[in-house]
């Protein structure tokens, strides 16, 4: 009973960890600042038009996941801050683009970037 038990954690420790996604390049917070609040760096929201309608950070520009997905080289050529709600678009987003050539940051959240530009300020 206790190898069974002992094996469902392993196996529950190795799903979860097996789950994260692909390890992006660190940035640190000072260094993420700097890069969303660089005129050279494109802001995209990757969430749907009705949600970006409903608002999101500054000069960002909407291309949706599933355009992404259907023209990953798209932004090529640009350095790239991609965002949504939560971080989950983005992090799909992030591993689309990076495979495709893009330099691409994940900045999570759009409520995250756009705190980064509020304090810049």
């Amino acid at each position: 009973m206790k190898n069974k038990l002992l094996g469902l954690i392993l196996v529950s420790i190795f799903a979860l960890t097996a789950c994260k996604t692909a390890a992006t390049v660190d940035v640190s917070n000072a260094s993420i600042k700097k890069i969303i609040n660089n005129p050279d760096v494109t802001l995209v929201d990757v969430r749907t038009p009705e949600q970006f309608a409903g608002g999101s950070a500054n000069n960002a520009i909407n291309v949706p996941l599933a355009e992404i997905i259907n023209n990953p080289t798209s932004l090529k050529g640009k350095k790239v801050v991609v965002f949504c709600n939560k971080g989950i678009q983005a992090d799909e987003a992030v591993k689309i683009l990076k495979k495709n050539g893009v330099e691409v940051y994940d900045g999570t959240s759009w409520k995250n970037v756009k705190g980064i530009q509020d304090s810049s300020l």
